[in-house]
């Protein structure tokens, strides 16, 4: 139909898709999922092989009535499980533990180590037995004056 509304509403949705430069996007014109205080637009965005939508989120300008202001707003929330889900599992890199101290080489050392990408853990004393996660291989030592990377 000819309604202003509608054809308000449709250069609405064709505004937003391109403003995602040739991304795939589908409008569900029949979704009426959501919470009532949505003033606008709202969004689901879903990810090939996952159950459910990983983010949702819209438009809620009347919301801040109730603290007194009313403002435009847009708003989100990740479902973190789906998203790992959809990630798959990712293999940790093995890390290079380190011990924790102030000392300038041996917090210099620490530095050029992850400046070259390696994950190093400074273990905090009495904590030495909470490092399993990291899977680490290697182990920062002091030898000869320095800080070197030796195997575990």
């Amino acid at each position: 139909p000819a309604l202003p509304e509608i054809q308000d509403a449709l250069r609405d949705l064709q505004w937003l898709s391109a403003q995602l430069n040739g991304t795939p996007v589908t409008f569900d014109l029949a979704d009426l999922r959501g919470y009532a205080y949505y003033s606008g637009a709202r969004f689901a965005i879903y990810a090939q092989g996952a159950s459910d939508a990983l983010v949702r989120g819209g438009r809620y300008d009347e919301v801040g009535a109730v603290f007194g202001r009313n403002r435009p707003a847009v708003g989100f929330s990740l479902d973190l499980k789906q998203v790992v889900s959809a990630v798959g599992p990712h293999p940790l890199r093995a890390a290079i533990r380190a011990p924790w101290g102030h000392a300038a080489d041996l917090r210099s050392a620490i530095a050029a180590l992850r400046a070259q990408g390696e994950t190093v853990v400074c273990i905090l004393p009495g904590h030495e037995s909470e490092v399993d996660e990291f899977h680490c291989d290697r182990m920062l030592i002091p030898a000869a004056g320095q800080w070197i990377v030796q195997a575990i």
